[in-house]
C-alpha cells in the first residue's frame, strides 16, 4: 500500500493515459513543460466533480472515473478544439487502493482512446472532489465560439436528450422506467463526449455549447452572446425511447429541455451550410437534428405541434442560485 503521496502518483498518475510527443515533461517536476503545434491556439477548459453535488456517493469509481474526463472532453469539443493534455487534482477522504484503481481505470480507457496524456496534479486529503484542466489545440479561424451566431442561422444538436436527467429523476424516486433503467443510468455515468463530430463539422459550424445544463439553458447562452433569440420545434427534439414513454405518462417536457448532464452539443450552422453539414452528418455514427432557427430579438421561443408557444423554465442549474 502506498505510504506517502508521491507514491501514491508514482504508482497510479505518473503514466495515465497516452503518450504524446508534444510532452516534453510531463509529472514528476512543478511544472509539465509542452509544446503547442504551430499554428494553433490553446483551448483550456476546467471542472471540478465534489461528491454529494455531482455524483452520488458511492457511485461506481471507474464510471466517476469516466465522467471527470468526459465532461472536460465535452467542453473542448463545444469549442472544436482536438484533446491533447490533462491535470487532475484529486481530493481524497483516505486511500482506498481498490477504488484509485477502478477511477484510474476509467479515466485511463477515455483518456487513451483520445490520446491524451496526464501532465500533472494533485492529490489531497478531504471531502472526495475531482478537478480535471483539459488543453487542446484549436485553428485560429475554426474555434466554436458563443459570440458568432446571426439571425436566420440553423440551430443543431447530436444524440437526444433528457436521458440523463430522467436518470437522475429514476435515482431520486420520482420514476420509474422499468427495464430501461440501465440504458438511462448509463447516459448520466458515462456521457460520451462528441469529439469526433465537433471535428467533422469545424469549417461548416459556427458556434456550440455541450448540454450540460440543459437545452434551454445552454443555448440561452449562445443567444445571450450573439445577442439573438433563437425559436425551436418541440417536435424536432431528439428523443430516446426511454424519455419518448416518460412524455406521454406524464406531458413534461422539462427532461428534453431543461434537464442536462446529456453532454450532447447544440450547434450553430449558417442556412447556406445546410447541405453540406448533412451529408457530413451522414457519415457520423451520432444522430444530428434540426431543431430550431436564431432569430432577431432576445429570449427563446419553443413551439409545440400547432405552432403554440410551449411555457418551459430556461433555468439551468446553477450552485449559487438561492433556493
Amino acid at each position: 500500500m502506498p505510504t506517502s503521496e508521491f507514491q501514491l502518483i508514482d504508482l497510479y498518475f505518473s503514466r495515465l493515459g497516452a503518450v504524446r510527443a508534444d510532452v516534453l515533461l510531463g509529472v514528476g517536476d512543478d511544472c509539465a513543460l509542452l509544446q503547442v503545434p504551430v499554428g494553433k491556439q490553446l483551448a483550456v477548459s476546467i471542472d471540478t466533480l465534489v461528491e454529494g453535488t455531482h455524483f452520488f456517493p458511492g457511485v461506481d469509481a471507474e464510471s466517476l472515473g469516466h465522467k471527470s474526463l468526459a465532461v472536460n472532453l465535452s467542453d473542448l469539443a463545444a469549442m472544436g478544439a482536438e484533446p491533447a493534455w490533462v491535470t487532475l487534482a484529486l481530493t481524497l477522504p483516505r486511500v482506498d487502493e481498490v477504488w484509485i484503481e477502478a477511477f484510474c481505470r476509467g479515466f485511463a480507457g477515455l483518456a487513451t482512446r483520445y490520446q491524451i496524456q496526464l501532465v500533472g496534479g494533485d492529490t489531497t486529503r478531504g471531502p472526495l472532489s475531482i478537478s480535471v484542466q483539459m488543453h487542446g489545440f484549436v485553428d485560429p479561424d475554426k474555434a466554436l465560439r458563443r459570440d458568432r451566431a446571426k439571425a436566420g442561422d440553423l440551430v443543431y444538436v447530436t444524440g437526444t436528450l433528457g436521458d440523463a436527467g430522467l436518470a437522475l429523476l429514476t435515482a431520486q424516486g420520482g420514476y420509474n422506467p422499468g427495464n430501461q433503467s440501465v440504458f438511462l443510468q448509463q447516459r448520466l455515468d458515462r456521457p460520451e463526449p462528441r469529439v469526433a463530430v465537433a471535428q467533422a463539422l469545424c469549417g461548416l459550424a459556427t458556434g456550440a455549447i455541450d448540454i450540460s445544463d440543459g437545452l434551454l439553458s445552454d443555448l440561452g447562452h449562445i443567444c445571450d452572446k450573439s445577442r439573438v433569440g433563437a425559436v425551436l420545434q418541440q417536435a424536432a427534439i431528439p428523443l430516446s425511447d426511454p424519455v419518448t414513454d416518460y412524455l406521454r405518462a406524464t406531458g413534461d417536457w422539462s427532461i428534453p429541455l431543461a434537464a442536462g448532464d446529456d453532454y450532447e452539443l447544440c450547434l450553430i450552422v449558417p442556412a447556406d451550410r445546410r447541405q453540406q453539414l448533412e451529408a457530413v452528418a451522414q457519415t457520423l455514427d451520432v444522430p444530428l437534428s434540426l431543431i430550431g432557427e436564431i432569430e432577431a430579438g432576445n429570449g427563446i421561443r419553443c413551439l409545440d405541434d400547432a405552432g403554440h408557444p410551449v411555457a418551459v423554465a430556461r433555468e439551468g442549474y446553477d450552485h449559487f442560485r438561492k433556493p
